[in-house]
């Protein structure tokens, strides 16, 4: 399945405090699906290469429908093979049946049509789905963006992962999920090489949330972008490093004025070691901390929390290979046990890990007076 369209509507959904299961047909809890990075970069359809291992938290036999609010059909590959699985099609039907909310995005749209839920149903989905989708007598939408997004009663149905923001933002209020605080301005630093998740999954939640976002990179303008790094705890004595997705940046480094925003956001990866060096990027951080606005970092994105000087005093945890820059700054050091547990300290939360996004992003977001309530 899609890297993205697994993983963000999975981590948000859980930031924002509901209980979420992933299930795959054959597997039971504990094991894996590999996904696949892909990205569409100038060529007449995407590119693939592989991406995070992601985790199963449920066994899909043992799944009862009726146990759930609503269903989240990620894209990729997978549903091209899931659309002829009967155990799925089944839990499909069972879903549509009971009237849950069901939220289908890229080519996850294909499960939907095997299970024969979307006739008469208006929805969109990646383009090459649609002769499918018309023919079992969907109310085809042509995208107009890769961010499309289409609603048509307990359907949400979206074209590819730039939609996340919109299709959870629906998927939450859908759920009876209630926004409130959302008026808020973030600002993201970014590097060539961060790691994909830790700016992909952030990024996508607080929009869903209603905030507005951005993200900048030295030397680098609005509509540049940067290359990520898929980092993955695959055995080995560290962790190992794959090509992520391009991703975008909003907004133009030299032109950001800090006042105009109410929190920080360093993502990790390689791209902090020489952000660290980066006397505006140090700037930048110090001053969010003079004015004791919100800071959220995780993983190696302490290295420049450390450079910045910041942390004497500080409580606070880093993925582990950062323990000295930690330890060195004066601040004190809380082991990150499990790898996705986050903590606050005063205006700071920090992580370990991409695996703590749910527990980062709650504490981020309640030190900026978002609630989500259901």
């Amino acid at each position: 399945m899609e890297d993205y369209e697994a993983m963000v509507p999975f981590q948000a959904l859980q930031a924002f405090g509901l209980a979420v299961d992933a299930v795959c047909p054959g597997k039971k809890s504990g094991d894996v699906c590999r996904t696949a990075v892909h990205v569409l970069a100038g060529a007449q359809t995407y590119s693939e290469t592989v991406g995070h291992n992601f985790s199963l938290n449920a066994t899909f036999d043992e799944v009862d429908a009726a146990s759930y609010d609503g269903l989240w059909v990620p894209g990729g590959r997978a549903p091209e093979y899931l659309a002829h699985v009967p155990g799925v099609v089944e839990l499909v039907t069972r879903f549509v049946s009971l009237g849950k909310q069901i939220a289908s995005i890229c080519h996850g749209q294909l499960i939907l049509a095997a299970a024969g839920v979307v006739k008469g149903r208006t929805c969109t989905a990646f383009p090459p789905v649609k002769p499918v989708l018309v023919a079992v007598g969907a109310h085809w939408v042509e995208p107009d963006t890769e961010a499309a997004t289409v609603l048509d009663g307990d359907l949400i149905t979206a074209a590819t992962y730039e939609g996340h923001p919109e299709l959870i933002r629906h998927f939450v209020k859908a759920l009876g999920g209630k926004i409130s605080g959302f008026d808020k301005k973030i600002l993201f630093i970014c590097g060539d090489y961060m790691e994909d998740y830790e700016v992909k999954v952030p990024f996508q939640s607080l929009q869903a949330l209603g905030c507005h976002v951005d993200a900048v990179c030295p030397s680098k303008k609005a509509g540049d972008t940067c290359p990520t790094a898929v980092h993955d705890f695959e055995g080995d004595q560290t962790y190992s490093e794959k090509p992520g997705h391009t991703f975008a940046l909003t907004a133009t480094f030299d032109d950001v004025d800090p006042s105009g925003y109410d929190a920080l956001v360093i993502p990790g990866g390689r791209a902090p070691e020489y952000l660290a060096l980066n006397e505006s990027v140090i700037a930048l951080v110090k001053y969010f901390f003079e004015n004791k606005k919100p800071v959220a970092s995780i993983c190696h994105g302490q290295q420049i929390l450390s450079a910045a000087g910041v942390l004497k005093g500080r409580k606070c945890t880093a993925y582990p290979a950062v323990k000295l820059n930690v330890v060195l700054s004066g601040a004190t050091w809380l082991e990150p046990d499990p790898i996705s547990r986050c903590f606050t300290d005063g205006n700071l939360v920090t992580g370990a890990a991409w695996p703590g996004h749910p527990e980062f992003i709650a504490q981020l977001i309640a030190l900026l007076g978002i609630q989500v309530s259901f």
